[in-house]
């Protein structure tokens, strides 16, 4: 199906949402841009490593909450959105490490409400993250960290190709995104290229998302830019950079979203 169907039918005011990629790899912009499109609202949204995806749907009023390990535009500097709005108490935060994030999915992904994790006993995490609480094994006497499950009522994952099925290939770090498929309720993804189920079981390797985990297909070339998507394209730094410089200001970010956004043809 077409964007503005996948995001309509399958993306709800209030869905706790997983985004997928790392940093400025692989994120699922053009998913991003659709969802503030659409106007959703109150989300919560979830990620280990996260730049410009997370930056634009929180400077778009979309976000309520949010999940994270990091939040950065890399050398372009702040994501100053996220930043703007943690300091005015406008998101509530779940802050993470990155192993207690992933372990959180891991949860949800095996139906259990928590994962126990070593660690963490030096950080400040545990002071300012109520969904970890310290236990002792009851096995071992071990002292651990129990970290509480996320459920993401659905994933947003950009990859490199799929049959009509929906057998979704990845070539390079899948990151979390197999993990957030199987977790979630629903999953969406957009693809590079739709390729035959001929070529698809010629690399059974590199199906790393299986149809059964994907709710919606999109055919969508360039569906990471600007961030990268190996073997098809790298990052495109200066419209990063661009973004970073009109995100200093609420304003230039609001002209920003007009030309990319709401009058980009997608």
């Amino acid at each position: 199906m077409d964007l503005k169907e996948a995001i309509g039918r399958f993306v709800q005011n209030g869905d706790t949402v997983a985004i997928g990629g790392c940093g400025r790899n692989r994120s699922p912009m053009a998913l991003i841009r659709e969802v503030i499109r659409q106007n959703k609202r109150d989300l919560h949204i979830v990620g280990r490593e996260k730049g410009m995806d997370f930056d634009m749907l929180i400077g778009a009023n979309c976000v309520r909450k949010v999940s994270f390990a990091m939040v950065s535009l890399e050398e372009f500097g702040l994501a100053m959105n996220f930043r703007r709005k943690i300091e005015k108490r406008e998101v509530e935060v779940d802050e993470h490490a990155c192993y207690s994030i992933i372990s959180a999915l891991r949860a949800a992904k095996m139906g259990i409400p928590f994962l126990p994790i070593g660690g963490m006993f030096e950080s400040d995490v545990l002071k300012v993250n109520k969904n970890m609480k310290e236990i002792n094994c009851p096995f071992t006497g071990q002292h651990l960290v129990a970290v509480k499950a996320i459920k993401p009522d659905v994933a947003l994952i950009h990859a490199h190709g799929a049959d009509r099925y929906g057998n979704i290939i990845t070539v390079g770090p899948p990151f979390e995104d197999v993990l957030m498929a199987q977790a979630a309720e629903r999953t969406i993804v957009t693809v590079e290229e739709i390729l035959s189920s001929e070529e698809i079981r010629k690399n059974p390797y590199l199906t790393t998302i299986p149809y059964i985990y994907v709710t919606a297909l999109v055919h969508k070339p360039e569906g990471a830019w600007p961030t990268s998507c190996d073997v098809f394209y790298d990052s495109d730094d200066e419209h990063i950079k661009l973004y970073a410089q009109a995100t200093k200001t609420e304003e230039g970010f609001k002209e920003y979203l007009d030309k990319y956004c709401f009058e980009k043809e997608e």
